[in-house]
């Protein structure tokens, strides 16, 4: 193994740039927001800058925590290209020190950052987005919080209760979920079989009830009836409604689990939340892919030459895998492959190939 001093020297060069490059990355990507909150609010009176500046700083690290593999990347490739611009690479490898033994403090520390950027930055970011979504709607009203979804930016739950099933559909929902617009309510018989038709122009969540405003209720054996508010039972609760419109990537890790479990009650498909919860799971490896990337197209640098084929071979490989993961993830999403292989496979594809590069690289 490396020398404890030179590995963790090498460890800190690594860590150094990833900190150039992540706070660099976020502090470009706040001031772009931060500027686009400001033409968004142009009319708006109550914007003050300091609360802009709030939400902007609440938003940065979920945005941030989407570009983490790139700053892996690049803060590999810029701390190899580096020590190779001071020879130190070129003296370590001299002195017989294999590839495995100098690339081994990056792949630690990659790893170590990605089971931290998965248990405890990802919830941090997620409550962070969450607050600024309540700041949002301070300014905009419960606009800023609608979900929405579907082919035709609908909404959809599926909820049980003592007089049977019903499947709720509706244009947008606000406050968590907790207020619907445009609702149309189909009740079924415990046989699935279609009971009522109810439209309503608005639905609010309450103890163990949906209360309807402005309804009208079409069924087989009646003629429709109108009534200015009408409760519908229900089973579920503000927090499975919640998770359920939710979009995956605004859960927090610790939460998906709860989430998944809402989403199935809610009669929804819970393969996004078990998509990201996977996802996230699998970010360590995910990091020690784009580490390997970077040992692999660095080698070149050392025995031929060329800083720009160098980075411009990272930046393709990198953006390759990228593509890759979406792709995965958009089959997994359609039921086409596992939410496992999706997750786990783009990134477990990529170390391998890294590391056969870097084995034919070194031994031959």
């Amino acid at each position: 193994m490396i020398g404890r001093t030179l590995g963790t020297y090498f460890a800190r060069r690594f860590l150094e740039a990833l900190v150039i490059v992540f706070l660099g990355s976020a502090m470009l990507i706040a001031v772009v927001d931060f500027v686009e909150m400001l033409r968004r609010t142009g009319d708006t009176p109550n914007a003050t800058v300091g609360l802009l500046a709030q939400i902007t700083l609440s938003r940065v690290p979920a945005m941030a925590e989407q570009m983490m593999p790139f700053a892996i990347l690049f803060a590999a490739i810029g701390s190899y290209l580096n020590l190779s611009r001071r020879l130190e690479l070129v003296v370590t490898r001299a002195a017989g020190v294999s590839v495995w033994q100098f690339i081994f403090p990056a792949v630690a520390c990659s790893l170590a950052v990605g089971l931290f950027a998965t248990t405890v930055y990802n919830p941090v970011s997620s409550a962070l987005k969450e607050h600024a979504n309540v700041l949002e709607a301070e300014i905009f009203g419960s606009r800023s919080v609608f979900f929405q979804g579907g082919e035709n930016g609908d909404v959809w739950l599926r909820q049980s209760s003592e007089s049977g099933p019903a499947i709720i559909n509706a244009k947008a929902a606000a406050d968590s979920g907790r207020r619907l617009t445009g609702v149309i309510v189909l009740t079924l018989n415990n046989a699935g079989q279609l009971v009522e038709r109810i439209e309503a122009a608005t639905a609010r969540l309450e103890d163990h009830a949906w209360v309807l405003e402005t309804v009208r209720i079409f069924s087989a054996a009646n003629q429709p009836r109108s009534f200015e508010s009408y409760r519908l039972a229900t089973t579920l609760t503000s927090d499975q409604v919640r998770d359920s419109l939710s979009k995956a990537d605004s859960v927090s890790f610790w939460d998906l689990p709860d989430a998944i479990v809402a989403a199935r009650e809610a009669g929804l498909s819970p393969a996004r939340f078990q998509l990201q919860y996977q996802s996230l799971i699998a970010r360590p490896l995910l990091f020690l892919a784009m580490v390997m990337i970077a040992a692999a197209v660095s080698l070149r640098f050392f025995r031929v030459g060329g800083v720009a084929p160098m980075i411009l071979g990272g930046v393709v490989a990198g953006f390759l895998l990228y593509v890759g993961s979406e792709l995965a993830e958009d089959l997994a999403s359609a039921g086409m492959i596992g939410v496992v292989p999706a997750a786990w496979g783009p990134a477990a594809a990529t170390v391998l190939l890294g590391f056969m590069v870097l084995l034919q690289q070194e031994d031959g």
